[in-house]
């Protein structure tokens, strides 16, 4: 397990510090506001360790305010439903006496039903994609390398053709990466859907982002998400390889929608997402899409 792994689990190793109450800690790292997905997962985590019995079934949930990186999280639980298939918790998040974060998560045990799934996408294997840095490296032609780029991170990201940020990129509303945890795990269903609930939320906007001539950073675009969803079809592996295929349908009145399925190389469809975006145009003068 690499040290960004490693401290990726301790966060998600949540203190009880009084019954359904729980308090996460952050990562020390210069940033305007907490990192989505690891508010999900942490929020999945404090329902996870309320439920006596089944796995994660899905999550629904909304983004409500900017999470403050300098001071820990508050996970408040509510115990709605302990029934024999299906257990359901909500959880807030609470920062300065206030919710930045909701979710309603779903925990079921496994029965006999209907069975039939989509085929797989096709896509290169990951051990011929180059890892992220490798890439930024070969297209930085000598130049400095932003810092977040050379740091280790918890999950190895190979992206399927040009990366999102490229302007060499298929303008088009689509992306496929491969994700897989930087490490073996421990073998704790929770902790794999925590994690993969961590990462879905790392590459989703940029679906997007893929027809538009924006940048999160040249001033002109403000985005956030808004709410995001997950369903969790079968067990899951955050430390085997993941191809996570992504589309997005519609942009409009500053919302974008996108839809992102996890697959395993064994074809099986294991978890599918959506997701919708705050895609607020702060230059007026950049109204059409690149398309």
């Amino acid at each position: 397990m690499s040290d960004a792994l490693d401290f990726l689990v301790r966060l998600l190793d949540l203190e009880q510090i009084e019954v359904n109450i729980f308090r996460g800690i952050q990562p020390k790292e210069e940033r305007q506001r907490v990192f989505g997905g690891q508010v999900a997962a942490q929020a999945l985590m404090a329902a996870g360790r309320t439920v006596e019995h089944g796995r994660v079934h899905s999550l629904h949930s909304y983004f409500l305010r900017a999470g403050d990186p300098n001071v820990p999280i508050l996970y408040e639980v509510d115990r709605i439903r302990d029934g024999k298939s299906f257990t359901t918790r909500r959880v807030v998040a609470i920062q300065h006496g206030r919710a930045i974060y909701n979710m309603q998560a779903s925990f079921c045990v496994d029965e006999e039903g209907l069975d039939h799934q989509m085929v797989m996408p096709e896509a290169p294997a990951p051990e011929s994609i180059p890892t992220l840095f490798e890439r930024i490296k070969a297209a930085s032609d000598g130049a400095e390398i932003d810092e977040w780029f050379k740091r280790l991170h918890p999950i190895d990201q190979r992206f399927v053709g040009e990366l999102p940020w490229s302007r060499k990129r298929a303008k088009e509303p689509t992306k496929q990466l491969w994700i897989k945890a930087d490490g073996d795990l421990p073998d704790d269903p929770l902790l794999h859907a925590c994690v993969v609930t961590y990462a879905s939320d790392m590459s989703l906007f940029d679906a997007i982002l893929g027809p538009h001539d924006v940048r999160w950073d040249d001033g002109t675009f403000m985005g956030a998400s808004l709410d995001h969803c997950m369903w969790f079809h079968r067990d899951v592996k955050a430390d085997e390889w993941l191809l996570y295929d992504m589309d997005s349908p519609i942009a409009h009145g500053a919302r974008g929608l996108a839809r992102g399925a996890l697959w395993s190389r064994d074809g099986q469809l294991r978890v599918s997402m959506v997701q919708e975006g705050l895609t607020r145009l702060t230059d007026p003068t950049r109204t059409r899409s690149a398309l």
